[in-house]
């Protein structure tokens, strides 16, 4: 199979990632539950875990790393701590309903979109200079689009944060492992990001960085292995945000998989990953039967194309049978199709990996002409 469907899963994982996993099953229980040998295995893999993380994602310290079950896990827990009913939030037009539905849930909330052409990055750094002012209580902004690919200028939207003393959380699901994501640089007051796309982690692992001093409110309460007389939770990182028993098998991967991000370096995956895309983008514009979306800058892992003969669908599902993953659809983030103009089709979406080479690329525009 010629897989291209990494912005939902990376499905080839590192080989320390599966060994990883296998090995913490038989020899590694709950960390703070006992001052057994694998007890301490448990807690020793746990703060590797999150010193990598601080380590590679320039985090304050590794306590405010928070193990999660996924982005949308990070990203709840971040926003119910910020934004309450009456509000004012700023959002871009590119956001994932992991952001957007939570939103909506909280109830009464005011939310400023701040729209803008595909990849006109100043257009979008603008956009936010206009719409953050003193009524706002939080901004929630994609690092990276899932759908298009398309990077925004975070640079210069923590820069505004900044500025105006305006909490920012930064949803680095599609960027984490591909493109730097700097907490503290940022002065971000969150970044949530899952741990089985760029991060080559397993499926059902995440991170929620927490900046320096803010403290989020527990999405979850019960057990932590710490202050078990009381009843509150506990009011230090991470136990405060890590109640019940934690998935040390997965964060066992996770380590792995960030270990490999780091030794490969970000540079050269994300080298890897455009070229391939690039190759594809390319391809498919000189056959003119696809609106490409394609960044003009060549450093997305991401390329949505709409074709103009049939569904997005439809050729998913031909492709598939000839053994090749892609995704078609909403992707989750109908906001995004709705500021590029795709929301009545969706797009065919190719995302690449790491692991994919040009000459995947090419078989798959091979299989296109004779489609």
């Amino acid at each position: 199979m010629i897989y291209f469907d990494s912005a939902a899963t990376t499905l080839q994982k590192p080989d320390a990632v599966p060994a990883a996993v296998a090995g913490a099953i038989s020899t590694m229980t709950t960390p703070g539950r006992g001052d057994h040998p694998a007890a301490r295995l448990a807690a020793d893999l746990m703060l590797r875990c999150r010193t990598e993380a601080a380590e590679l994602f320039d985090v304050p310290q590794p306590d405010n790393v928070i193990l999660t079950t996924s982005a949308t896990h990070g990203l709840n827990t971040a926003i119910r701590s910020l934004v309450r009913p009456g509000d004012t939030v700023v959002i871009s037009g590119y956001e994932h309903n992991a952001v957007t539905r939570t939103i909506f849930d909280i109830g009464g909330v005011s939310c400023r979109i701040v729209n803008g052409r595909l990849f006109d990055r100043a257009q979008m750094a603008e956009g936010f200079r206009r719409a953050v002012d003193g009524k706002v209580k939080a901004v929630i902004c994609t690092h990276t689009s899932n759908v298009f690919g398309y990077t925004l200028p975070m640079d210069d939207i923590a820069g505004v944060c900044r500025e105006r003393g305006v909490p920012l959380i930064v949803d680095a699901s599609q960027s984490a492992g591909i493109h730097p994501v700097t907490v503290r640089t940022w002065g971000a007051a969150c970044a949530a990001m899952p741990g089985h796309k760029g991060l080559y982690g397993p499926q059902g692992t995440g991170l929620l960085l927490c900046g320096d001093g803010f403290v989020p409110a527990p999405l979850l309460t019960g057990g932590t292995g710490s202050l078990s007389r009381q009843q509150e939770m506990p009011d230090f990182l991470p136990d405060r945000l890590e109640a019940g028993t934690q998935n040390v098998h997965g964060a066992a991967g996770l380590l792995e998989g960030l270990r490999f991000v780091r030794s490969t370096g970000l540079e050269k995956i994300r080298r890897r990953e455009s070229e391939v895309i690039c190759v594809l983008a390319d391809g498919l514009k000189k056959r003119g039967d696809f609106r490409v979306f394609d960044d003009p800058q060549g450093e997305s892992s991401v390329l949505s194309v709409l074709p103009l003969r049939m569904p997005p669908e439809t050729l998913a599902d031909r492709l598939a049978e000839q053994g090749v993953a892609v995704r078609a659809g909403l992707h989750c983030a109908p906001l995004a199709h709705r500021t590029v103009g795709t929301e009545e089709t969706g797009t065919l979406r190719f995302s690449a990996s790491v692991f994919n080479t040009p000459e995947e690329a090419e078989a798959v525009l091979g299989l296109l002409e004779k489609m």
